[in-house]
C-alpha cells in the first residue's frame, strides 16, 4: 500500500503485529493498527513519520551522550510554543475584533456620507425651486416696470401736450409776430395802448387759430393777466414797455388773414388807426415761447381731480 511504501521508503517496516519496525530494532505501536495507516493521507503519513523519526534520531542522541531522551529541558520549548500559539490566537482575535470594528464603522460612514448627500440634494432642490421662483418673480416685475415706463411716458407726453395748450411747456414752430408802438405825439391819457388793447389782440389770435401766445416774452396761459399798472402795462405780474410784440404760433398761411376777419382783430385794427399806432404783422417761419411761470401753476383753493373723481368729457354738468 502507499503508506508502507512510504515507510519503506523512510527505513522503516511493519512486525508481524502491524507495528511500525524501526532501524534500531524496536517497535513503534503508537501509530495504531495498520488499517488505520492505510487509511490516512499519504502527505499526513509522511510529515508524521518523518517529525517522529526526527526525534527518535534525537533522543538516540541524547542516549549516546550520556542524557535522558525525555527530559525536563523540553518543557521550556513547549511552553515558548503555547505562548506564541496564544499570542498569535491573541493577535488574530484582536485583528478580527478591529476589522468588525471598521467594518461597523465603514458602514456607520457610508450611511452618514448617503444621509449627507440625501441632505445636500434636498437644499440644492430647495434652492434651484427658489431660483424659479426668483426668476419668474423678476420677470413679472419687469413686465410691471416696463408697463409702468409705458404709463409714465403717456403721462409725461400728455403732460407735454396740456403744458403747450395751457402755457406751461415751452414751444417751438411757425407763426406771426406783431409788433404794437404808440404814436410819437399821442397823450399817455387816453391815446396809448392799454393792457384792455393787448387783451383784444390776444383774443382775436385765439379765435384765429393761434396754439401759443406771447407778449414781449411773456407767455400768455390759462392764469396769465394783462392789466395796467398805473400808465405800465403788466403780464403775469411783469411789467412790460412798448413797443409791444406780440408772438403767436399756428399755420402762417391762414393766421393772418384770419386774425382780421374776426371781431376782435378788426375792433383792434379800428383802434390802432383811430390813435396812430404802429402796427406790423410779419410771418415767421420758426419761433420760439418760453413756458408761464411756474408760480402761476399753483392752486390756491381749486383741487385736483383724480381719474375716478374726473365726471366723463363732454357731459354738461357744471
Amino acid at each position: 500500500m502507499a503508506g508502507a511504501q512510504a515507510a519503506r521508503h523512510h527505513g522503516a517496516s511493519y512486525g508481524a503485529r502491524g507495528g511500525l519496525l524501526m532501524a534500531d530494532g524496536s517497535t513503534d505501536r503508537s501509530g495504531g493498527d495498520a488499517a488505520a495507516r492505510v487509511r490516512t493521507p499519504l502527505l499526513e503519513l509522511i510529515t508524521a513519520e518523518a517529525l517522529e523519526r526526527d526525534y527518535q534520531m534525537v533522543a538516540q542522541r541524547r542516549v549516546a551522550s550520556g542524557g535522558t531522551p525525555h527530559g525536563k529541558d523540553q518543557v521550556p520549548g513547549r511552553i515558548g510554543v503555547v505562548a506564541v500559539v496564544a499570542v498569535f490566537g491573541v493577535m488574530l482575535t484582536v485583528a478580527a475584533v478591529q476589522t468588525s470594528a471598521n467594518a461597523d464603522e465603514d458602514s456607520a460612514s457610508r450611511e452618514d456620507l448617503i444621509e449627507r448627500i440625501d441632505a445636500r440634494r434636498d437644499i440644492v432642490q430647495d434652492r434651484q425651486r427658489r431660483i424659479a421662483d426668483l426668476q419668474e418673480d423678476n420677470a413679472e416685475a419687469e413686465r410691471r416696470l416696463i408697463a409702468t415706463g409705458d404709463a409714465v411716458n403717456d403721462v409725461e407726453g400728455r403732460a407735454a401736450d396740456l403744458g403747450g395748450t395751457t402755457g406751461f411747456t415751452a414751444v417751438t414752430g411757425e407763426g406771426i409776430r406783431i409788433e404794437i408802438d404808440n404814436a410819437p405825439a399821442a397823450d399817455p391819457d387816453t391815446e396809448h395802448v392799454r393792457d384792455s388793447d393787448l387783451a383784444l389782440l390776444v383774443n382775436a389770435l385765439w379765435t384765429a387759430g393761434a396754439e401759443a401766445i406771447a407778449v414781449n416774452g411773456q407767455r400768455v396761459s390759462a392764469s396769465t393777466s394783462i392789466r395796467n399798472s398805473g400808465t405800465a402795462i403788466e403780464v403775469n405780474s411783469i411789467g412790460i414797455a412798448p413797443p409791444y410784440v406780440v408772438q403767436a404760433i399756428g399755420d402762417t398761411s391762414t393766421l393772418s388773414s384770419r386774425l382780421v376777419e374776426t371781431s376782435s382783430g378788426a375792433a383792434f385794427a379800428v383802434l390802432a388807426g383811430d390813435y396812430g399806432w404802429t402796427y406790423d404783422v410779419d410771418n415767421v417761419d420758426e419761433m420760439r415761447l418760453p413756458a408761464a411761470p411756474s408760480s402761476l401753476r399753483q392752486l390756491r383753493s381749486a383741487t385736483l381731480l383724480t381719474d375716478s373723481d374726473r365726471p366723463p368729457e363732454g357731459d354738461g354738468k357744471p
